[in-house]
């Protein structure tokens, strides 16, 4: 899979409003630390990419991750009942993008951040995204962090497996 070097340029100045069916999460994205990772993830929410997808992992006490394509025509229930080889969680927009953690000077995973999820290639993150639960320091050295929650922490601690992204609209892009 090739990597996709993204049209849209960051300003510094970007928020993510991710409306869910627990209740609405605001991010402060990392545009200027994070250009393309923060550029990937303007373009797919502008597309409407996220629309209707659902969080199909959570780990307790660590992340609750979401983004995979192959969760948009599954119920709640149907992503919550899912086995382990339904296929969750290995879906993405068909390309993947450039690793950001090795020149990242703000790469912490602290409780509510929004980094991207990857599979074993570090250049293989695409547009699965998670939110930390609680402080997870062991993954600074190995995944991009692209943003911070503003409001929404409480909701983020609500979310599991099956909850909706209803949608995720970008504020402050030119």
């Amino acid at each position: 899979m090739s990597l996709y070097t993204p049209e849209y340029k960051p300003n510094g100045k970007e928020v993510a409003i991710i409306e869910t069916s627990k209740g609405t999460i605001k991010v402060q994205l990392t545009g200027l630390d994070t250009p393309i990772h923060v550029a990937n993830f303007v373009e797919l929410a502008n597309k409407g990419f996220y629309d209707g997808l659902k969080f199909h992992r959570h780990v307790p006490g660590f992340v609750i991750q979401g983004g995979c394509p192959n969760t948009r025509d599954l119920s709640e229930d149907e992503v919550k009942n899912a086995g382990p080889y339904a296929g969750l969680g290995t879906g993405g927009p068909g390309y993947t993008i450039k690793e950001e953690f090795t020149t990242n000077p703000n790469n912490l995973h602290e409780d509510c951040s929004l980094a991207m999820a990857r599979s074993q290639d570090p250049d293989s993150a695409g547009s699965q995204f998670y939110f930390c639960l609680g402080a997870q320091p062991m993954l600074n050295d190995g995944y991009t962090v692209f943003g911070q929650t503003l409001t929404g922490q409480d909701i983020i601690h609500k979310l599991g497996v099956g909850d909706t992204i209803k949608s995720v609209k970008i504020e402050g892009c030119e």
